[in-house]
């Protein structure tokens, strides 16, 4: 108590000039409607901004719980949306002929992994054996020539696309018939080489090079792409490059080709070839 009362006497002079300070102020908002209004206003911003400072710091202190629950809940919003779903439904094409035969069905799927800058590119599908899917089908888009099936699960495929080394694509020149091997160079994704066309048969710029039911893969006529330019290798065939029709850069749905005959087709061919090198 002493020390409190020594105090007052040190600061006694300080003290009674605040009190009077205060006593003055509190006159003046009383007695004037202007200042009183002025004083109440710039109290209240202050006020304001005191509890906008706290409020932003109590905000930023649990930020990261409130960043966990919103993430809790988006996941569980992605988790109800269709894209987070595998859907069970798909569909086979078929065309009902009395007249004809039906040789090839389609199924449709979604690429969900794609690569174009490798040397070896494939794709993978969202349908697998589930969907009647099976090594050695021909894989096709709305534009053309895709790939094929190489490897399959029960929900997926994996297809070894046209822009792979070792795919070779049975083709022929449209307006002539002629056939050949369209194989990928390794270099643009938008371009083929197409081999064993002979020097004599005609061909221009622009030509469609579509497939050949040769290899007993794809269905005939299916684009491959178009001639961009023709050359001589020197010797006896065409050294030719073609467009190809097919984008492998936005390609987003496929068709996986059933064909219904090529297990007669390989019996037969088998059975031929094991009687000739007898």
């Amino acid at each position: 108590m002493r020390n409190f009362f020594l105090l007052i006497r040190r600061y006694n002079f300080i003290l009674i000039f605040l009190l009077l300070q205060g006593f003055s102020f509190f006159l003046l908002t009383r007695n004037n409607g202007y200042q009183r209004a002025a004083i109440i206003g710039t109290s209240n911003n202050i006020t304001g901004q005191i509890f906008d400072a706290y409020s932003n710091v109590t905000d930023y202190l649990t930020l990261g719980i409130a960043n966990a629950t919103l993430a809790k809940e988006n996941a569980m919003l992605r988790q109800q949306d269709s894209s987070a779903l595998y859907s069970k439904l798909f569909e086979i094409v078929k065309v009902e002929d009395s007249a004809s035969l039906q040789q090839y069905e389609y199924i449709s799927a979604r690429v969900i992994n794609n690569s174009v800058k490798n040397v070896n590119n494939y794709l993978t599908l969202d349908k697998g054996s589930l969907h009647g899917v099976l090594p050695e089908m021909a894989v096709i888009s709305s534009d053309g020539v895709v790939g094929i099936v190489k490897d399959v699960s029960e929900h997926y495929s994996t297809v070894i696309s046209l822009l792979h080394r070792a795919t070779k694509i049975s083709s022929k020149i449209a307006k002539n018939n002629y056939f050949g091997s369209t194989i990928w160079d390794g270099k643009s994704p938008e371009f083929a080489k197409l081999y064993d066309i002979p020097s004599h048969a005609k061909l221009e710029i622009g030509d469609s090079i579509l497939t050949s039911t040769y290899s007993g893969i794809f269905p005939r006529d299916i684009l491959v792409g178009t001639v961009s330019e023709i050359g001589n290798n020197g010797q006896s065939f065409k050294d030719i490059q073609i467009k190809l029709s097919t984008d492998f850069r936005t390609i987003s749905y496929v068709y996986v080709v059933r064909n219904l005959l090529k297990a007669e087709r390989d019996s037969l061919e088998t059975r031929t070839i094991e009687d000739i090198q007898e």
